[in-house]
């Protein structure tokens, strides 16, 4: 029977301390305005569709695509953090997104817009604009105090919930611009780059060579599997669990493999990854789910929906903001607990409101989001002290990947259940009350996952 260890508790210097906030800042600016871009694009690539002359299902490759790229860089990257400088890093990251940036507006701005030259523009942007996120979660978790990675952890969430929110509430300002301008908005972090090769690392990890055939077979089995649950192919599910078997033989017989057996061995790290397995399982389906009543029930259009949604979002941007404050002062068990309750009582507590009226409802939905940006701060610095810090951006890109995952799967088995344009009134009260059981139910698992394996993972 493997032994559960904890790692030794380490801390930085004044000096390191002060080094990693003089480059979050900058970090978490460019993550911000990537996720905004990002947000920017899924709300217009119909109406791009219609401007270039193709169908819908193909203008989806301009959100589908790119998020399928944006799973596999958030893994590599954090795991890059381990091995190589954090500088070259974002300086390849924020290259590849500049030119991303230029390429894309020019060649859509000026001569004929072409879907390809939009796909590969964004999987460019997408690219490269990940690297600041992943950097960001590298350097809180390995050079920032203790005392402080809850705090970065929390504005960490909130600036993904503020540019969530700032794309929704714009939903409509962003169909009547010009959409090739989006390009451009994570364009102007190239003038944070000098502050940030400023502070960031020169020496970072091991400095050991980078296992490009480990990544790559891993990378695959990645690509096929979030490929599976986006277009439902059960083929691709085979292909990735090949590859993961392949994997698994790779890493128990290379000499030097970016990942070690051993890592899957960490017993503690095991059981708290599932935390993120099941709370961040919600993450896509919200927002189709409120949709769908909107409509539905209360005939509301697009933009109506946005602005009351935007409330829950910036509900989460405050929770977040505030989750590392509070998990100083009630701490961090008790912090997720809460806001696994939130998340708990909202979905089960909408149940009862469906029918009763938009504002009732999407005040119990706002629930949930407050527990949603609580939870991130606590549940990730529970899985990452799980991990010596020489495996700590491994451990990031994991998170991130099991993250987005769970995500995907969630929607993919929500999605199924959303009613049609045809559904009389009891046929979407009726379907919305099922997928909202399966919701609250999804957030009570988390919380009973938690309290089952609570001292184990805590244990000293």
């Amino acid at each position: 029977m493997v032994e559960e260890k904890n790692p030794v508790v380490e801390d930085v210097d004044e000096a390191t301390n002060s080094m990693a906030i003089s480059a979050l800042i900058p970090l978490l600016i460019t993550f911000i305005l990537g996720t905004l871009c990002l947000q920017g694009f899924n709300l217009v690539f119909s109406d791009i569709g219609k401007d270039i002359g193709v169908s819908p299902a193909q203008a989806s490759l301009i959100t589908s695509l790119p998020s399928i790229v944006l799973g596999i860089v958030c893994f590599i990257y954090g795991s890059l953090g381990d091995f190589v400088s954090l500088r070259r890093l974002v300086t390849f990251g924020i290259t590849i997104l500049l030119i991303g940036s230029i390429g894309g507006f020019v060649l859509t701005m000026f001569l004929q817009p072409n879907l390809w030259v939009v796909v590969v523009a964004r999987i460019l942007q997408t690219a490269g604009e990940q690297v600041a996120g992943s950097s960001f979660l590298v350097v809180a978790t390995k050079y920032l105090k203790n005392s402080l990675k809850a705090v970065f952890f929390g504005l960490y969430t909130a600036g993904y919930q503020l540019s969530a929110s700032i794309g929704v509430f714009a939903a409509g300002w962003f169909t009547t611009m010009h959409w090739q301008y989006l390009f451009l908005i994570p364009a102007v972090t190239v003038f944070l780059l000098p502050i940030l090769l400023q502070n960031l690392p020169e020496q970072n990890g091991s400095g050991e060579k980078v296992d490009v055939s480990g990544f790559v077979i891993f990378g695959l089995a990645v690509t096929f599997l979030t490929l599976a649950f986006s277009y439902e192919s059960w083929w691709m599910v085979g292909v990735a669990v090949v590859l993961f078997a392949a994997f698994a033989v790779y890493i128990n017989k290379a000499k030097n493999p970016f990942i070690t057996p051993d890592f899957f061995r960490n017993v503690r790290w095991l059981k708290s990854v599932t935390l993120i397995a099941c709370f961040f399982f919600l993450t896509y389906s919200v927002s189709p789910i409120f949709s769908a009543v909107a409509q539905g029930l209360y005939g509301l259009n697009s933009g109506q929906i946005s602005n009351i949604i935007v409330w829950g979002y910036l509900t989460a941007v405050v929770t977040g903001v505030f989750s590392g404050a509070i998990m100083r002062i009630i701490g961090r068990d008790i912090t997720l607990i809460i806001a696994a309750l939130l998340m708990v009582i909202g979905f089960f507590g909408a149940t009862f409101v469906v029918d009763k009226g938009i504002v009732p409802f999407a005040v119990l939905i706002s629930f949930y989001y407050a527990g949603n940006g609580l939870i991130y701060s606590p549940v990730v610095s529970t899985v990452i002290d799980t991990l010596p810090k020489s495996e700590s951006g491994r451990g990031v890109g994991l998170n991130d990947l099991i993250l987005a995952v769970s995500a995907s799967i969630g929607v993919a088995i929500i999605g199924r259940m959303l009613p049609g344009t045809e559904a009389t009134h009891a046929e979407i009260v009726s379907a919305t009350n099922h997928m909202l059981y399966i919701c609250g139910g999804v957030a009570a698992l988390g919380l009973i996952v938690f309290l089952l394996i609570r001292g184990a993972v805590d244990k000293q």
